[in-house]
C-alpha cells in the first residue's frame, strides 16, 4: 500500500500566492486606484440612496407614530414635501442665486474701483496723508489688491461654474439615488434583519451583540446632531432672507444661502458666513454692511442662545474645547465636511472612551 506522503512545504503556498497578489496590487496602485473609484462611481446612486433614506427615515417614523399611518403613507408624505421644496429651489430660488451671483461678478470692478477711489480721496482729507510718498503707497496698494479681489472673484465664479457642470452631471445618479431610497426606507426591518443573520452566521453572537449596540449608539448622536443642525440652519437661513428682505438688501438670497450652509459648522460656522456676507454688501455702503453685520450678530445670538439648545438640546455632550479641537482636526483633514462631521465623531469616541474606561476603572474596584 502507498502511503501518502505530504508534499515538502505546501503550507508556504497560500503565503507565497498571497505575497504575489499584494505585489501585483502595489506595483499597479494606479491601476487599482483608478479600478476603485470607477467602482464607487458606479455605486454612487445607492451612497445617494442611504443618505437620503438617513436624512428622511426620522421624519417618517414621526408621521407613523403621531398620525398611526401606514409605512407606505408615510413615506408618500414625506417624499411629496421633499420632490415640493426640490421644485420650489429650482424653480424659483436657483435662478434668483444664480443671477446674484453673476451680477455680483460682473458688477465687482465698478464696486471695487468706486470703493478704490472713496478709500484714495478720503485719505487726503487727513493730515498724516500730505506725505507725498504716503499717499502713492496707499494708492499702489488699493490698486494691487482691487486686481487680485477681481481675479479672485473671477476665479471663484469659474470654479462656481464647474461645480455647477459637475452638479449636472451627477443629477441623474441623485435622481436614481431618491428613489432607491424609497425602497430601503419600505424595507428597512428586512434589512436589518438580513444583516444581523450575515453577521450572526459569520462571527459569535457576543461580538455580533456588541456591534449592534454601538451601531445603535452610533446612529442615535449622528442621526440626532445631524438631522438637528440642517433643521436649526434651515430655520436661521430662512429668517435671515426674510430679515434681509425687510431691510432692503442686495443679494439678500445668495447672503442667506451662505449663512444658512455655514451655520452648519458649530461655533466657527457663523463667523465665517458673516464675512462674505459683509463684504458683499460693503460695496453699497457702510450703513448697509452694517445692518448686515449688526443683523447677522443679533440673528447669532438668537441661534446660540435660544434656538440651537432648543432644536439640539446636549446632542453630543461635549464641552467647547473639544468641540473646537474636533473642528479644527477635522477641518485640516477633510475640510468642510470634516469640520461638520467631527463634531459627532468625537462624541461617539468620547462614549466609547468613557465606556472603556468605566469597565476597566470596574475591574480594578476603582
Amino acid at each position: 500500500m502507498i502511503k501518502n506522503r505530504k508534499i515538502p512545504h505546501i503550507d508556504l503556498v497560500p503565503i507565497l500566492i498571497i505575497s504575489f497578489l499584494l505585489f501585483k496590487i502595489i506595483n499597479n496602485i494606479e491601476f487599482l486606484a483608478e479600478g476603485v473609484s470607477i467602482f464607487l462611481s458606479i455605486l454612487s446612486p445607492f451612497f445617494w440612496a442611504l443618505a437620503i433614506a438617513y436624512m428622511l427615515n426620522p421624519l417618517i417614523i414621526h408621521i407613523e407614530k403621531r398620525f398611526n399611518l401606514k409605512r407606505a403613507l408615510s413615506i408618500l408624505i414625506v417624499y411629496m414635501v421633499v420632490l415640493g421644496f426640490i421644485i420650489l429651489t429650482v424653480t424659483i430660488i436657483s435662478p434668483t442665486i444664480a443671477d446674484n451671483i453673476v451680477d455680483l461678478a460682473n458688477n465687482a470692478p465698478k464696486y471695487l474701483k468706486e470703493t478704490e477711489a472713496l478709500i484714495s480721496s478720503n485719505a487726503k482729507k487727513f493730515t498724516i496723508a500730505n506725505n507725498k510718498e504716503l499717499i502713492d503707497w496707499i494708492n499702489k496698494t488699493l490698486t494691487t489688491s482691487t486686481d487680485k479681489l477681481i481675479a479672485i472673484l473671477n476665479s471663484s465664479l469659474n470654479i462656481i461654474l464647474s461645480k455647477a457642470i459637475t452638479f449636472t452631471s451627477s443629477f441623474a445618479k441623485m435622481l436614481f439615488g431618491f428613489i432607491i431610497s424609497i425602497y430601503i426606507l419600505k424595507d428597512k426591518e428586512l434589512f436589518k434583519k438580513n444583516i444581523k443573520e450575515f453577521l450572526y452566521a459569520l462571527i459569535n453572537k457576543k461580538s455580533v451583540d456588541k456591534i449592534v449596540n454601538i451601531g445603535r449608539e452610533m446612529n442615535i448622536i449622528f442621526s440626532q446632531y445631524i438631522i438637528g443642525k440642517f433643521i436649526d440652519s434651515l430655520i436661521i437661513g430662512l429668517l435671515c432672507a426674510v430679515g434681509l428682505a425687510l431691510f432692503k438688501i442686495p443679494y439678500a438670497l445668495l447672503i442667506s444661502l451662505i449663512v444658512g450652509i455655514t451655520n452648519m459648522i458649530p461655533y466657527f460656522g457663523p463667523f465665517i458666513g458673516m464675512v462674505p456676507a459683509v463684504l458683499i454688501t460693503i460695496f453699497y455702503g457702510p450703513i448697509k454692511a452694517l445692518t448686515v453685520f449688526l443683523f447677522i450678530l443679533a440673528l447669532q445670538q438668537f441661534d446660540g442662545l435660544y434656538l440651537g439648545p432648543k432644536i439640539l438640546g446636549d446632542k453630543v455632550g461635549l464641552t467647547p474645547f473639544w468641540i473646537i479641537l474636533a473642528i479644527t482636526i477635522g477641518g485640516g483633514t477633510f475640510g468642510v465636511l470634516g469640520m461638520f462631521l467631527g463634531v459627532p465623531i468625537m462624541a461617539i469616541i468620547k462614549t466609547f472612551l468613557q465606556e472603556f474606561m468605566s469597565k476597566r476603572l470596574n475591574e480594578k474596584n476603582i
